[in-house]
């Protein structure tokens, strides 16, 4: 993995908590932020005494190569946005500028936490279909903004063996969101992934949530076993 590949663009806890419908209840046992890159979801829910844990190739590297990649990348991001903003819904921000000075505040909480967060082992370097966890090490697997946003780079087997990685270590696993990240189109690896897990003893669920910023995306995958 070469960070120039790389566009670290995190979410913060309150967003995970619109994203995956997280009630106070889902956040009581210990979570996976699976692909978690630069969200301060774990450095939030860390300080407020929940258990998380997050894993990413990302975290290979330096706080401050991270922030030099988040600066080479902001304005061509603002860029696309607003070039494309008919596809996104500007509710919570009135401006992709706006936006972005959320991001980077999220960013900054993450690289506050991310030196003594990695040294404490909260922030490992990992990534699907294959984690060095043990099966039903958590309650609960979250994975924002990877599966199924990346339809194009990441197959459809690809994808049905990251959901069972996933499944394997987390009693339940919750992925957000269900469309691509360019087309907007719902991910044809949607429907086969379902079937996969059904037929592998899965209860697998298609769940509205609170928040919606790309123009349809209001749904989660939810994964558990029956």
């Amino acid at each position: 993995m070469k960070l120039e590949a790389v566009v670290p663009w995190g979410r913060s806890l309150a967003e995970y908590r619109a994203m995956f419908d997280l009630r106070d209840a889902d956040l009581h046992g210990e979570i996976l932020d699976c692909g978690g890159g630069p969200a301060s979801f774990t450095a939030e829910h860390t300080a407020q005494g929940g258990r998380v844990l997050a894993c990413d190739p990302l975290y290979q590297f330096s706080a401050a190569e991270i922030t030099r990649r988040v600066e080479a990348t902001y304005e061509t991001i603002l860029d696309g946005l607003r070039q494309h903003g008919d596809r996104f819904v500007w509710n919570q921000w009135a401006t992709p500028e706006a936006l972005g000075q959320a991001r980077l505040a999220t960013l900054d909480l993450f690289l506050a936490d991310f030196p003594v967060g990695k040294a404490a082992g909260r922030y490992v370097v990992a990534s699907l279909p294959r984690l060095p966890f043990a099966a039903g090490q958590f309650e609960l697997a979250l994975c924002s903004h990877l599966l199924f946003t990346y339809s194009e780079p990441f197959s459809t087997a690809f994808h049905q063996a990251a959901l069972r990685e996933l499944a394997r270590i987390a009693r339940e696993v919750r992925v957000f969101p269900l469309l691509e990240n360019f087309s907007g189109c719902r991910s044809p690896h949607l429907e086969p992934v379902m079937v996969n897990l059904r037929t592998q003893g899965y209860a697998v669920q298609i769940c509205p949530v609170p928040y919606e910023f790309q123009r349809g995306g209001n749904q989660m995958l939810r994964v558990y076993r029956a």
